[in-house]
């Protein structure tokens, strides 16, 4: 088979990875891809926002099957496009990725299908939301309603703060289109997960459960990012917890999507928080995550492409979804400065590390994300620069992933020092 996999991130070299486990597997190009998918598939100068360019290249190159690894093509209707044209693609149509792209569609559904949520209110203007959140106890949650790069929720601590957001927002537009309507919610404080589920718009099947890390500085503090790390199992969830998410959350979202006419096919990744038992659902993505993924596909042991196809050919019930019982963690290199202005191009050393294997006695990976390779060597090209995952069963997972990160170097170079710190210290 002939794969395309699309984006040029972490989660895209990883989905990379996995596919080549196949048997099945022919040839796998990466739409546009980084440094290290230049080594691991064929990259393709191809941008992720150019559906007319990524769907003519699938027709001529006769793909079998295109994955898609960000929501903004998604969001675009990419999946649509294929389908038209007759070709197989993993991930929802347009109208389901509103889930995502829309954050005010993504709380009214819930308020139609009965879902639990934080109690909300959207506006679409300055002054009616300075007004409001006048009134409201701090503190409160603001959410950009489009896509921000995971960017574009605010934790505000009392009024004057949620008028400069609102400001930035509203009157800066510093997230353009995204910013025009916002949402403003109740804060909760429990504990957040993230919760990710395959499928075919009949049946789903949950992947194993992990723990993201959002914020940019160690102990979960600072602005949000697109995830600074990741480990697998989430310490703090039993089955008796993801019974009851799948039956308050993800059984009542597929029966309301089916409900509404909407077929869903793809990741359906629920953003949680508990409190005192209770289960409210913040958000939907309507993709892999990133950098959960990574920690999630370095634990699968089944092949990727019979579950990518059993979701296409809406037969997931019959699919074997088998992953190994070992713990992972996914370490994240930044670019110091990201998630707001930081500088790029610097090149990155590695120190040998390719020859230290018979060091570990467990597996690594280096997943390239924000790379790129010119005349044979690496450059930084991005706010989150390499993933470092490690599998195996004892805390031992941490002590390795951060001894790699102290090789690999490269100017402005940052992480925190907290992932997994839950396991081990160090």
């Amino acid at each position: 088979m002939k794969i395309l996999v699309i984006g040029s991130g972490g989660r895209e070299s990883a989905i990379v990875y996995a596919i080549k486990k196949s048997k099945k597997v022919t040839d796998v190009y990466c739409a546009p891809g980084n440094g290290g998918t230049a080594d691991t598939a064929k990259n393709v100068n191809i941008e992720q926002d150019d559906v007319e360019g990524l769907l003519s290249f699938a027709l001529e190159n006769k793909i079998d099957l295109t994955v898609v690894g960000p929501e903004v093509p998604l969001s675009m209707g990419i999946a649509d496009e294929f389908n038209k044209a007759g070709l197989k693609i993993f991930g929802p149509n347009k109208k389901a990725s509103l889930l995502e792209s829309s954050k005010k569609y993504a709380k009214d559904f819930f308020k139609r299908n009965s879902i639990k949520t934080v109690d909300y209110a959207s506006f679409t203007n300055f002054v009616d939301a300075a007004d409001f959140v006048k009134q409201k106890s701090h503190p409160v949650v603001i959410k950009v309603d489009g896509l921000a790069a995971g960017k574009g929720v605010f934790i505000s601590n009392g009024f004057e703060q949620s008028k400069d957001i609102l400001d930035s927002v509203f009157n800066e537009k510093i997230f353009g289109k995204s910013g025009e309507t916002v949402i403003i919610e109740d804060f909760i404080d429990g504990f957040e997960l993230s919760y990710m589920v395959i499928t075919d718009g009949i049946s789903y099947k949950p992947l194993i459960t992990g723990m993201d890390y959002k914020k940019i500085y160690d102990g979960d503090t600072g602005e949000n990012t697109g995830g600074m790390g990741a480990i697998t199992p989430n310490p703090h969830i039993s089955k008796t917890l993801t019974d009851k998410i799948n039956e308050t959350i993800i059984v009542p979202t597929l029966k309301g999507l089916k409900n509404e006419g909407i077929d869903y096919k793809g990741v359906l990744y629920a953003g949680i928080i508990i409190k005192n038992d209770e289960i409210y659902v913040l958000e939907f993505n309507v993709r892999f995550g990133d950098p959960e993924t990574q920690a999630v596909l370095v634990r699968l042991k089944s092949d990727i492409i019979d579950l990518f196809m059993s979701v296409v050919n809406e037969n997931l019930k019959d699919c074997e979804l088998v992953f190994d019982d070992n713990k992972s963690i996914c370490l994240v290199l930044s670019s110091e400065g990201y998630p707001k202005k930081y500088k790029t191009g610097y090149e990155i050393s590695f120190n040998g590390i390719e020859d230290i294997s018979a060091e570990y006695k467990y597996e690594y990976h280096i997943f390239h994300a924000g790379t790129k390779k010119i005349g044979g060597k690496y450059y930084t090209n991005g706010g989150r620069v390499m993933n470092i995952c490690v599998n195996g069963k004892t805390p031992e997972i941490v002590d390795i992933a951060y001894d790699i990160a102290k090789k690999i170097n490269f100017e402005n170079k940052y992480y925190r020092k907290d992932i997994g710190k839950i396991y081990a210290r160090y």
